[in-house]
């Protein structure tokens, strides 16, 4: 069997997490703290806090914004459902908009459509890897004409005086908009490291934050910090030190800190990432090179003169095929034991947000991009014969489906 996206599990990183575990320490501790200095490096930024998920980073972000309910969160409709709920969490109201047809991106003129007095920010989605268009989103967010219908409600929002940036970058760590590595773009990014993930720690993520000189970053990574404890004003490592029991709760935090036994995989992961990336563009290019000759096929866009993606899904299309053609032919597939995938289901066809009031048909280039997309196996240890596998198996599925000979 070809598995869809298996994590990379080998001795470096089984010795790793057993140091973890004979240290005695093995919640939040030294290896996260290293993590985070390590990630910060890497991304060229200057400051990470890890988590539990790229979810709880989204959570967290909304909530040192302060949005609440009355106000508006701009999503878009093609994503994974945590991209939407963490706005109901936070009582807000997701405004879906539609995407772009090219690389199922937010499309930027779609967030112009949908601003209203009740914005406060956009959570912007790197699908599969590929960066949005973040230069565009600022002038838009940054133009006098949405600059005047801002309506700022919290400290924070009037600080930063206007709608905020949110960068669900939980696909695209190492991918790279106009020379620079994701992260460096939005005001905030919450990136991911769940088990499918390039870049894993079981379960995990990180945010980091982009916020110019009104800011002390260092201040907000303190308060995410304190804010992921329980409102706790240490961490456990810092107060089982001798003498250090002493804490306070200085709000009704969440709790969704990042283990040492996470961090311990992140590690290793991190100082061969080059090496994984440069291994899944390998992959992504062979499918590349067999698909465009198909005349059916609809390659993902995943590098241009601007934007290099991190090649976490090859999204392929299949043209002139209904979903229910495209189901059909995934069956097929799983028939020869290679296991595919679809992202997403939109959000407007869960049953959740169908049932308070969310219509696909009101997002019609996300439901093209959905109905004929099929998410083809890419990882580490997927070797050349594997590869070839799935590229003579999708084929002579799609083609038998299409009756072309």
């Amino acid at each position: 069997m070809i598995p869809f996206s298996p994590p990379r599990i080998d001795d470096k990183t089984i010795n790793e997490v057993i140091d973890a575990l004979k240290s005695g320490w093995i919640t939040t501790g030294p290896k996260t703290k290293l993590f985070e200095e390590n990630l910060a490096k890497f991304l060229n930024t200057d400051n990470v806090v890890c988590l539990n998920s790229a979810t709880a980073g989204l959570q967290l972000i909304l909530n040192y914004l302060g949005i609440k309910k009355g106000d508006e969160v701009i999503v878009p409709a093609y994503t994974y459902c945590a991209s939407a709920n963490v706005i109901i969490h936070s009582g807000a109201k997701p405004v879906m908009v539609d995407v772009n047809k090219d690389d199922f991106n937010i499309n930027i003129q779609k967030v112009k459509q949908a601003i209203t007095s009740k914005t406060k920010a956009i959570i912007a989605v790197d699908i599969g890897g590929m960066p949005i268009d973040y230069d565009k989103l600022d002038k838009l967010v940054s133009s006098p004409e949405i600059i005047n219908l801002f309506s700022p409600d919290s400290k924070i929002q009037e600080k930063l005086s206007r709608i905020a940036i949110i960068a669900d970058s939980a696909h695209s760590i190492g991918a790279i908009y106009k020379g620079k590595r994701t992260g460096n773009q939005a005001d905030f990014t919450s990136f991911s490291f769940h088990a499918v993930k390039n870049l894993t720690t079981a379960e995990g993520g990180a945010v980091c934050f982009n916020l110019g000189s009104k800011f002390d970053t260092n201040k907000i990574k303190q308060e995410f910090k304190t804010n992921s404890l329980h409102g706790q004003t240490k961490d456990a490592f810092s107060k089982n030190q001798v003498g250090a029991w002493h804490y306070d709760i200085v709000k009704a935090g969440f709790k969704c800190n990042m283990t040492d036994l996470q961090a311990a995989i992140g590690l290793v992961e991190l100082e061969r990432y080059d090496q994984t990336l440069k291994k899944r563009k390998y992959i992504f290019d062979k499918y590349t090179a067999a698909f465009n000759k198909k005349e059916w096929a609809i390659s993902p866009i995943y590098e241009t003169s601007e934007k290099t993606s991190s090649y976490h899904l090859y999204l392929l299309r299949i043209k002139n095929t209904s979903e229910s053609q495209r189901n059909k032919i995934i069956a097929e597939i799983s028939k020869h034991n290679i296991a595919v995938n679809v992202h997403y289901i939109p959000l407007a066809m869960l049953s959740f947000y169908k049932n308070n009031g969310y219509n696909i048909n009101d997002y019609p280039q996300t439901y093209k991009n959905y109905e004929c997309e099929i998410s083809l196996p890419v990882f580490y240890d997927l070797e050349d014969f594997q590869v070839d596998l799935v590229i003579n198996t999708v084929i002579k599925c799609v083609e038998q489906e299409l009756e072309i000979k």
